[in-house]
């Protein structure tokens, strides 16, 4: 029975596996463009086609193994047009590879049921290929490009790849286990109904990948959610203890200042003036010594110029912070918090102690706000959707800071944008005043 069921053209199935990777290509992140895209994209189609075709005939035994290596074809392709990691490749070949499966089976299956086993009818043949593959690689292209985040990554994890493979390898068994035997329970004895498990396995696959996919990309987006909601809260507790911290430095600085006046009444030596003056200036460096109209905002600054100052950073301010006495607290506390943090935690590492510097500006601007951050940068700027990407090993649960920021300013009708200019990193926010 299995030699009389016309199988699907080998090229057919090709054109398929590549139309279905240009597909998941289209939606990731690219690292290929232009003519070297087009000419790689090229090569590989006429290399799946001329392995398929070429192992055509070979015995039964080789099957998987040819499957495999055309698999392999998949994510070589995937993987050398796209910028993403090993694992999301193989995440996104298996789903490629299921989508030709069940397209290029539901196109044969059509064409079995108009033309038959003999089909040499080359203008319907290729009206029932072109029509049925153009109506069903752009349904799934709608699809996907819906799911897919603006960077076009997804930071798939070990275990999510391999339940994708398990899926995929047991729809790609099913389907077309009436093709290697018919005595199992599973398979049919006639070639239309041997048709139909294949197609309708193959889409049930599809489905299950389709709707896994969705629950993925939700459970990235609450993630992500749920980290900078939890980032936003760090930030705020942070400015309730940085603000009981100053409060008590500041009572802690007028009673050494009167303490100081006291010692000076009672005695006049040289040496022990000096030494009180030395005190003083010390004592100062601790002073809340930012004013800028907003007391969130100057607790804020002051918190972190303590820290900068223990570790050796210049951070300098020019800010109006009346500008700000509309914004919630714990927007305040996001925005500088985690630029601040994200701007002394680089120039930390700076050696050159000289060249750890911090500059914050905050002013208005015919009708908009404008908050500019910078640092002292050296190296690359690498961005990834409009912000850089983290330098963390732990992508999935890193990298969050500079989203919350944006989260916060998108409240506002805000923007925020990144760039590198000569040796400075800069973030600049601009939203229209608030009233």
């Amino acid at each position: 029975m299995i030699d009389v069921i016309p199988d699907i053209p080998r090229f057919y199935t090709a054109l398929a596996e590549w139309i279905a990777c240009m597909i998941y290509i289209s939606v990731l992140k690219k690292r290929l463009s232009g003519w070297k895209f087009y000419s790689f994209a090229a090569g590989i189609l006429i290399l799946q086609s001329v392995f398929l075709i070429v192992t055509k005939d070979l015995p039964i035994v080789f099957w998987i193994p040819c499957m495999i290596v055309a698999i392999g074809i998949m994510y070589l392709f995937i993987y050398m047009c796209c910028d993403i990691n090993p694992l999301e490749v193989g995440y996104f070949s298996v789903r490629a590879f299921v989508a030709a499966e069940f397209v290029a089976s539901l196109e044969w299956q059509v064409h079995f049921f108009f033309v038959g086993g003999e089909g040499n009818r080359l203008i319907l043949d290729l009206t029932l290929l072109v029509v049925i593959f153009a109506l069903l690689f752009l349904f799934i292209w709608f699809l996907e490009k819906r799911h897919i985040p603006d960077e076009g990554k997804l930071n798939i994890r070990q275990g999510e790849l391999w339940s994708t493979v398990l899926i995929g390898v047991a729809v790609f068994g099913i389907s077309n286990l009436s093709f290697v035997s018919s005595r199992t329970p599973f398979s049919g004895q006639y070639a239309q109904e041997i048709f139909n498990i294949r197609t309708l396995v193959d889409l049930g696959g599809f489905s299950i990948l389709y709707a896994y996919h969705i629950q993925l990309n939700d459970l990235r987006i609450k993630h992500e959610l749920k980290a900078v909601n939890d980032i936003l809260q760090n930030q705020y507790v942070q400015y309730q203890q940085s603000r009981e911290s100053i409060e008590m430095i500041n009572y802690k600085y007028h009673d050494l200042k009167n303490q100081i006046i006291a010692l000076r009444a009672e005695e006049d030596p040289e040496k022990r003036n000096a030494f009180l003056t030395q005190m003083e200036n010390e004592i100062k460096a601790y002073e809340a010594q930012n004013k800028t109209g907003n007391q969130v905002l100057d607790t804020v600054l002051t918190s972190k110029n303590m820290h900068c100052i223990k570790n050796g950073i210049t951070l300098t301010c020019v800010a109006d912070g009346s500008l700000l006495n509309g914004m919630d607290v714990i927007d305040i506390c996001t925005i500088f918090g985690n630029a601040l943090d994200n701007a002394i935690e680089y120039v930390q590492k700076i050696a050159d102690r000289e060249k750890r510097l911090i500059h914050v500006s905050l002013f208005s601007q015919k009708g908009f706000i404008m908050i500019r951050f910078e640092n002292y940068f050296e190296g690359e700027l690498n961005l990834e959707g409009g912000l850089p990407t983290t330098t963390k090993l732990d992508t999935f649960n890193h990298g969050y800071g500079l989203k919350s920021i944006r989260y916060s300013v998108q409240k506002y009708n805000g923007v925020v944008n990144v760039a590198k200019k000569d040796q400075w990193f800069e973030l600049k926010i601009l939203m229209p005043q608030l009233t």
